[in-house]
Parts: C-alpha cells; sequence; structure tokens
C-alpha cells in the first residue's frame, strides 16, 4: 500500500498504545478500546491502524466479511446480480485521533481499506465495501462515490469495479 510520509498502517497488535487513542466519538472511542482486540481474537473483524512510530495510534478501521440481500440495493445494480445474498467486505468501523482530524489522514486511511479489501477480494469474493455511515460520515463516503443503498441511506456501499478503477 502506499504511504502517507512518516506513517504506515498495520494490523492492530497488543503493543499499539490503544488507551491514550481518542477520536472524540464515545461509540468508537469504546469499541477500540475495549472491543477491537477481542473481536480479533474470535475472528469477527481485523482492526489496522495509522502509527508514525510503531506505537501510537493516529486513526484505525476494521475490516470483515459480511453480505448483503440483493432487495437492498438500487434497482439497477439487482438486475445485474443473482437473487441470493452477495458476500461484501464490511468497513465496519474508521475513526482518526482528535489531534489529526482534518489533515487528510482520513481519506489516506479509507484509500488503504479499499485497496486492502480489493486486494482480499482476489482471493476471496467480495462484490462491494460496505459502509454503516456514523452521524456526520455520510457526505465523506459520499465523497469518495459510496452508493447509498435506498432501504436505509446510511449504508454505504461501493463495488469493487469501483474500487478497482481507482487503483488499477
Amino acid at each position: 500500500m502506499d504511504q502517507e510520509p512518516g506513517y504506515r498502517v498495520e494490523p492492530l497488535e497488543s503493543h499499539h498504545d490503544r488507551a491514550a487513542f481518542s477520536c472524540g466519538v464515545v461509540e468508537l472511542d469504546r469499541y477500540f478500546h475495549h472491543q477491537a482486540g477481542q473481536d480479533r481474537k474470535r475472528d469477527l473483524a481485523v482492526a489496522f491502524i495509522l502509527t508514525s512510530d510503531g506505537k501510537t495510534i493516529a486513526g484505525f478501521y476494521t475490516l470483515s466479511q459480511h453480505s448483503i440481500q440483493i432487495a437492498d440495493l438500487p434497482e439497477g445494480q439487482a438486475k445485474k446480480l443473482p437473487p441470493l445474498p452477495i458476500g461484501v467486505t464490511l468497513l465496519g468501523r474508521m475513526a482518526m485521533s482528535q489531534g489529526l482530524q482534518g489533515q487528510g489522514l482520513g481519506e489516506f486511511l479509507l484509500m488503504d481499506a479499499l485497496k486492502r479489501a480489493w486486494i482480499l477480494s482476489q482471493q476471496i469474493a467480495s462484490w462491494a465495501v460496505v459502509v454503516d455511515a456514523k452521524a456526520g460520515a455520510r457526505e465523506f463516503y459520499l465523497k469518495y462515490e459510496f452508493v447509498p443503498m435506498p432501504s436505509n441511506p446510511d449504508r454505504l456501499f461501493l463495488t469493487m469495479k469501483t474500487i478497482k478503477r481507482l487503483f488499477f
């Protein structure tokens, strides 16, 4: 993956300082401090962190396998797919440290997540990346061509076909 100068993305490990991380959203901070490690141990989600020194966490995101129903997609998309649940990659949570917000690192994290999801989709099929946008985050994802699902406008998706065009 391309690197932001001075930063790298790596899987969350026990030596990373989770306790010092705060994005300012209680729900996301609580998840990251108390649940992210447990989700990894139980193979429910993998957290990836953005760090400059291998310990301090500037931001994070989580990825896991998921499925969506064809009926939840816009009609034009649904017509092209079989009437079965479709495998997707869930970008479950993403957050930046409060002191680093607004510096473009969120975009860097998102691009890393999308590229990682696309690469993995070449080994384990995934039709799209899906995200449930939290309050205030919906516009962020729309800037990157995520499409709202008609049944839930805060649930957005970006097809692997579109992601491939971003990188390859």
